[in-house]
């Protein structure tokens, strides 16, 4: 049997501002059955569950960086996927994020990915011990692995180099440190299976470092920014200088899947508001592979190339 890869756009919009229907950001691969999420954005739990996830196949998150938006509903997801009354993880499961921002001037006492997991244990830990003892579930505690990963430097010669995070017998991820100041670390993060490679931008600026991990991917991911839809409404110039200097236009999003080699550019992580329609001409303009405008709950199937007939 030929192994299957699917992609899941469980939900495609920035925040935490929500101006449109679409859930926040979160996706899914799906490799023979089994899933890997990668962030936990507003609505990711109910839009798992209606795309046929279920917690006792899930192995693994990855969280691209620590906005509010990309893992909001980590808790949620945890809860909701947990134990056999709701079909849900009895084996350990790992949530592979960022540690604590060595450049912040407050980042030595601001929780990274590893206290993100151990304080939401904390905070739900009258509702997990009740259900364990009530409804027969396994410790939480148990189960859940958080794993900071280990990043290099910000500014140094290694920073623009993709590195291994995580390897099982279905997938092989590795990542790269891009640009979303002044969020540091901020990774992309790339998923190699037998049926192909899907990569994640994240929250990025237009970066070499991200053409370098997705060169030759089967499927771009990538964030994408309409600043005139903020200009036009007034919005702060500081506001505004942030989403030019942490986030990708369209064309650049664009310019990135051609000089990668992609095979497909998925645009997701829209900021601000424009039609399919404006999303996609603008990525097209640089980019002459196809082009999708994701939706939460599209699906993309890897289909692998047939080995020729002997």
């Amino acid at each position: 049997m030929n192994p299957t890869t699917e992609l899941i756009t469980l939900g495609t919009a920035a925040g935490p501002a929500i101006r449109g229907p679409e859930g926040g950001i979160a996706s899914a691969v799906v490799v023979d059955g089994s899933f890997y999420m990668i962030d936990f954005g507003l609505g990711c739990v109910r839009a798992a569950h209606q795309a046929g996830l279920r917690g006792r196949d899930f192995v693994a998150g990855f969280v691209t960086h620590l906005h509010s938006d990309h893992v909001v509903e980590l808790p949620g997801f945890l809860l909701w996927n947990w134990g056999a009354p709701v079909d849900g993880y009895t084996h350990q499961v790992g949530i592979y994020g960022p540690g604590r921002d060595a450049t912040h001037p407050r980042g030595g006492s601001l929780a990274g990915t590893g206290q993100l997991v151990e304080h939401t244990l904390e905070a739900f830990s009258y509702d997990l011990d009740i259900r364990v003892t009530d409804e027969a579930r396994p410790d939480m505690k148990d189960l859940v692995k958080a794993v900071e990963i280990d990043t290099p430097a910000h500014g140094s010669a290694a920073a623009g180099r993709p590195f291994a995070v995580y390897e099982d017998a279905r997938v092989r991820v590795t990542a790269v440190l891009v640009e979303h100041p002044p969020v540091r670390p901020a990774l992309a993060f790339r998923f190699d299976t037998a049926a192909g490679s899907i990569t994640f931008s994240g929250d990025t600026a237009e970066c070499d470092a991200l053409v370098r991990l997705a060169e030759g991917t089967d499927i771009l991911v990538h964030e994408a920014v309409n600043l005139d839809f903020f200009a036009c409404r007034g919005f702060d110039p500081v506001f505004i200088n942030h989403q030019s200097e942490s986030h990708t236009s369209p064309e650049g999003a664009g310019r990135v899947a051609s000089k990668a080699g992609a095979g497909r550019l998925v645009l997701s992580h829209l900021a601000g508001v424009a039609t399919v329609e404006e999303w996609g001409q603008r990525a097209r303009s640089t980019f002459s592979g196809p082009v999708d405008v994701a939706r939460s709950g599209d699906r993309f199937a890897l289909v692998p190339a047939l080995a020729p007939a002997t």
